[in-house]
């Protein structure tokens, strides 16, 4: 999906656009604990990443997921349901 693609027709940022926006915030904290994190798609207002390096096998990785990622999501999209990492 090109730039173009990702702003609505009245100029404004995508909810896809602002999830990723969001994931690449996270990002630095994330690479910090040994880790990174992949958007995969954002389908039926559910976000789907997947987790990498030292964070796919952390204990605290639901927690991250829960409070941390879903509400800096929802903050900017409220209509997310879930997040949903994806392991295989």
């Amino acid at each position: 999906m090109n730039n173009e693609e990702k702003i609505n027709n009245e100029g404004k940022i995508s909810n896809e656009e602002k999830i990723i926006n969001v994931i690449n915030m996270l990002r630095p904290y994330i690479n910090a604990d040994g880790g990174d994190i992949e958007y995969l798609k954002y389908e039926d207002n559910i976000v789907y990443v997947k987790f990498h390096g030292a964070c796919a096998s952390c204990g605290s990785i639901d927690y991250t997921i829960k409070d941390v990622l879903l509400n800096a999501i929802l903050d900017e999209v409220a209509e997310v349901k879930d997040v949903i990492n994806v392991t295989l």
